[in-house]
């Protein structure tokens, strides 16, 4: 990987909603930030930080999520693209003064749960994450998976103290 493998995603004005969906319609809004890793020229996953927070309802309000992680191709899982996302969405966070950053993961799992938890993540909150695409075909499949909402609390670097 490059020394600076993400480029954080900005708005084409020749998109719509239409075309990108409701990811590009909260960017626009400044409701929340892509974040692409690449390697050697080509994007290799992506993860979209919502600094809104997470829609659903069992979820508290005010936690930023990073949401929608995912390495591509499989070969590059567990070589440290996922762990380098939620660095750079806690960086970006601690940059607009943000101390907490949280994210669901899917009960079905375990590798990213892991990879959370050795980040600093605990968990939270049982949810069922809702949501939908359109395939190939515009055909919309609609999904409802059970997650558990990991919470981490963010230092302000190396020296930062809590104090009770």
């Amino acid at each position: 990987m490059r020394t600076s493998p993400y480029w954080t995603a900005s708005c084409r004005r020749t998109a719509s909603t239409a075309t990108t969906g409701p990811g590009f319609a909260r960017q626009e809004a400044g409701e929340s930030t892509y974040l692409i890793p690449w390697l050697d020229g080509r994007p290799v996953g992506h993860a979209e930080v919502r600094w809104t927070g997470c829609a659903a309802p069992e979820v508290p309000a005010g936690c930023p999520e990073i949401n929608g992680l995912f390495v591509w191709p499989q070969a590059l899982r567990s070589r440290g693209v996922g762990a380098a996302l939620v660095r750079e969405a806690e960086r970006l966070a601690r940059l607009r003064g943000i101390d907490v950053m949280g994210l669901g993961v899917g009960d079905g799992n375990p590798r990213a749960a892991a990879l959370y938890a050795r980040l600093g993540y605990r968990p939270t909150v049982t949810y069922v994450d809702r949501h939908a695409h359109l395939d190939a075909e515009g055909v919309r499949h609609e999904h409802a998976d059970p997650c558990v909402f990991l919470v981490k609390e963010l230092s302000s670097g190396p020296l930062d103290v809590k104090r009770p």
